[in-house]
């Protein structure tokens, strides 16, 4: 269920992943920040709510912590899926490409 949710909104915002203006982990942590600033309406905000705790300073950094182990095990699984789903944007955009796309550094010196 919250996989789905976040499935969805990295796929809304793919191409700035692929553009490389941000990355997989940080979209997800700014989905969970938004979330947490609200009251929860849906089953997915109310486990998020549940099961996590957001810690900001006065500078706007801030922290998403588990507040039980069920939590940081949720935290935990959410990036690992940030990395598969970078892998996974990284082979699709590598499929299609051969060897001679890449210019050898040794050719630039030459």
């Amino acid at each position: 269920m919250i996989l789905k949710e976040v499935s969805k909104y990295l796929q809304e915002h793919e191409q700035e992943i692929v553009d490389n203006k941000t990355s997989a982990i940080k979209l997800i942590s700014q989905w969970i920040r938004n979330i947490l600033h609200k009251p929860a309406v849906t089953n997915v905000e109310k486990i998020l709510h549940c099961e996590l705790l957001l810690a900001e300073n006065r500078s706007g950094e801030f922290a998403i912590l588990g507040k039980s182990a069920s939590g940081r095990v949720l935290m935990e699984s959410l990036n690992n899926f940030a990395i598969y789903y970078e892998n996974y944007l990284m082979s699709k955009w590598l499929a299609d490409k051969k060897p001679h796309h890449f210019k050898n550094y040794t050719d630039d010196k030459n």
